[in-house]
């Protein structure tokens, strides 16, 4: 009897204990939500607790491998060594040549394959997953940047366009791909920063891949790229494809509030062939059309018009250095814009739109004064980096043109991202807006070539982006859920 009421005492105790803890446990969940929805992330929640829904709290907000953060980072690292490369080789106008017909022709084809195998790529991604869709896509990169380094040498432009549709079928799988994990991996209401993230990373690329061209030919008097030029992208491409084996599955990542973007089943061809054929009758995705087929349609006008036909060839390595910067910029504020600015989702994306839209009429306005002084019949004297006052508003210009894009792209992620919030619909939904992306720019590309007016193609491309605008306004206010009922949706996942 004496044991007996010696351990009656002591099991009490332990039951008590036992409830003070499920209490505390409660309350810092309780506390974890209310701080998420504030915009503060709370530190050193232990990872073992339980959510009352069964969800796993994951208490280290810091550096973790299966987070949404790490992964987006992830991916933007591939694209910083693999788009990033490209597009610093395709900014200095004409691939680093002074005849852009070989370039443009590369171009047409890359981005011809490209509207095709966008388009496809969400299907192809849910298929295969990301490892093989990631690395198959990042591998043709390395291809291309060599077929530049073969044209230094002989002037044939063949293997350059076989080469560029080559790249065409690889780029739809990467970016079909990265689509996916950087619009469904993030929790719902950060998808904005995120995507700044992603694009500060895949533009820091572009950073670098100008400053090749301007050291390695800052003395150079020939009018094209030395070959170290090339050889320093294809090293960095070859980095980019080893890089993709880093990436998750998407049931493998682990947001900070213990849910995850999808339990993935992969798909099957037949399946994903009728869902691609469905998006053709989506009206989100016809309403998405212009922006999709804007967003691309004006680097050829920039790239080639302006940074091509304005500076001399140190110098367009130099602008590109910032134009990619710009664009880090441009992601960042766009983002803050998009996730923090106001409480609810839609007037976030509103007053997006707004801004984007009105930096967008004031760049354009100073590109149509510029566009007036020169043409293809009557062009500049090339300036150099150190022309001083001469140097500087072409220099600006070219600078904003960057942080445009950023904006008006990051915008039409945003607004996709909120679509939906599984990566198997956002996988489609990302391929689907580059198909529509490239076959824009493949037709920009040739326009280039056959010698359109450079006035003309500035008004097209400010015309294009202007109609985005509104249709825009209208997938905002009528296809994005509120914030609180996306939440809800994601506690009952």
């Amino acid at each position: 009897m004496k044991v007996k009421a010696a351990s009656e005492p002591s099991s009490s105790f332990a039951a008590a204990i036992q409830i003070l803890k499920h209490k505390q446990q409660a309350l810092s969940l309780s506390l974890s939500r209310f701080l998420s929805k504030m915009g503060i992330e709370r530190e050193g929640t232990e990872t073992q607790e339980k959510a009352n829904d069964g969800l796993e709290v994951v208490g280290d907000r810091g550096f973790r491998y299966n987070s949404p953060l790490v992964q987006v980072a992830l991916i933007g690292l591939v694209c910083f060594c693999c788009p990033g490369m490209f597009n610093a080789l395709s900014g200095m106008g004409g691939g680093g040549q002074v005849d852009h017909t070989a370039a443009n022709n590369a171009n047409t084809a890359l981005y011809t394959t490209f509207a095709v195998f966008g388009v496809l790529g969400g299907g192809i991604y849910n298929v295969l997953g990301p490892h093989l869709t990631l690395f198959a896509g990042c591998s043709t990169y390395v291809l291309y940047a060599g077929s530049f380094l073969y044209y230094n040498h002989h002037k044939d432009q063949t293997f350059a366009i076989v080469a560029g549709a080559i790249l065409g079928v690889g780029a739809g799988l990467l970016w079909a791909g990265q689509g996916a994990i950087m619009t469904s991996y993030p929790p719902y209401n950060r998808k904005g920063t995120y995507i700044s993230v992603f694009w500060s990373i895949f533009n820091l690329g572009g950073v670098i891949g100008g400053l090749i061209p301007f050291l390695l030919n800052y003395h150079r008097t020939a009018p094209s790229v030395n070959d170290g030029t090339y050889i320093g992208f294809m090293a960095f491409m070859s980095l980019g494809a080893l890089l993709t084996l880093t990436i998750l599955p998407p049931n493998k990542v682990i947001r900070d509030d213990g849910s995850r973007p999808a339990i993935v089943k992969y798909s099957n061809p037949s399946k994903e062939c009728i869902e691609i054929l469905k998006l053709f009758l989506n009206w989100k995705m016809l309403m998405i059309v212009p922006a999709a087929w804007a967003s691309n349609f004006f680097y050829s006008y920039q790239f080639n018009n302006v940074n091509g036909l304005l500076f001399t060839l140190r110098t367009r390595g130099l602008n590109n250095v910032f134009y990619w910067g710009a664009q880090m910029m441009g992601s960042i504020g766009i983002g803050h814009v998009l996730d923090f600015s106001f409480r609810n989702r839609r007037t976030r994306g509103f007053v997006g739109v707004g801004i984007v839209a009105t930096m967008g009429t004031a760049i354009w306005s100073g590109g149509l004064a510029k566009q007036l002084q020169y043409s293809l019949e009557d062009k500049p004297d090339l300036l150099d980096f150190k022309d001083g006052g001469r140097f500087a508003g072409p220099f600006v210009l070219y600078f904003c043109y960057g942080l445009l894009d950023a904006m008006f792209q990051s915008l039409c992620y945003w607004v996709i991202g909120a679509l939906a919030d599984d990566s198997q619909t956002l996988s489609r939904y990302s391929g689907f807006y580059k198909g529509v992306q490239s076959a824009g720019a493949a037709v920009a590309w040739q326009i280039d070539t056959h010698k359109t007016p450079l006035l003309s193609q500035l008004i097209v491309n400010w015309s294009l982006t202007t109609v985005s605008y509104p249709l825009l306004i209208i997938l905002i206010a009528f296809a994005l859920n509120d914030d609180e009922k996306v939440e809800a949706g994601n506690d009952r996942a």
